[in-house]
C-alpha cells in the first residue's frame, strides 16, 4: 500500500510539473529568416578566401606556364587581395613525386614565382607576397598515379597575416 501511494504521488508531481507553462519568456517580433542570418565564411578571413576565391592553382606535366583557369583564380585572388590590403600572403610551389628533389625544388620554385608575377601584374604589391618552393615534399594526395600527380602540381597561396578573425 506505501509503494502505491508512493507511486501515485510521483505521478501526479510529474503530471504537476507537465503543466507549468515554460517560465522562459518568448520573443517578442518576427524569427529571422533563414536569408537574415549570416551565411558562408566571414568576409576577409582566411576561409573566405579558399571558398570564395580559390587559394590554388594547377601547373601541367613538367609546366611552369598558368593555364586560363590558373589566370582566372589568380585574377580573383588579385582582386580580394586588393579589397584587403593588410593582408600578406606565401606563394608555395609544388611538385608531382617524379623527378628529383633538386628539380623538383627548381620547378616549384618557377611556379610559385609565375603565380606572384602575375597577382603583382594585377596591382598586388610584391613587398606583401613571399614565395617558397616545397617540390615534392608536400602532395595533396600521396598516391602514385596521373589523378595524384595532376593535384601535386600546383602553387599555393596561403594567407600569413592580415586576415579578418
Amino acid at each position: 500500500m506505501r509503494n502505491t501511494l508512493i507511486a501515485l504521488a510521483a505521478v501526479s508531481a510529474l503530471a504537476a510539473c507537465a503543466s507549468r507553462p515554460d517560465p522562459t519568456p518568448t520573443p517578442t517580433g518576427p524569427t529571422p529568416t533563414t536569408s537574415e542570418r549570416p551565411q558562408g565564411p566571414v568576409p576577409g578571413s582566411i576561409e573566405d578566401f579558399r571558398v570564395s576565391v580559390g587559394d590554388r592553382v594547377f601547373f601541367g606535366y613538367d609546366r611552369f606556364d598558368l593555364t586560363p583557369e590558373a589566370r582566372s583564380v589568380l585574377e580573383r585572388q588579385a582582386a580580394w587581395l586588393r579589397q584587403y590590403p593588410n593582408t600578406r600572403i606565401l606563394v608555395a610551389g609544388n611538385c608531382d613525386e617524379r623527378g628529383t628533389r633538386e628539380y623538383n625544388l627548381a620547378l616549384g620554385a618557377r611556379r610559385a614565382a609565375a603565380a606572384r608575377d602575375y597577382l603583382a601584374s594585377l596591382g598586388v604589391a610584391a613587398n606583401r607576397m613571399e614565395t617558397v618552393s616545397y617540390g615534392k615534399e608536400r602532395p595533396l594526395d600521396p598516391r602514385a598515379n596521373e589523378e595524384a600527380w595532376s593535384v601535386n602540381r600546383n602553387a599555393h597561396s596561403q594567407i600569413v597575416s592580415g586576415a579578418v578573425s
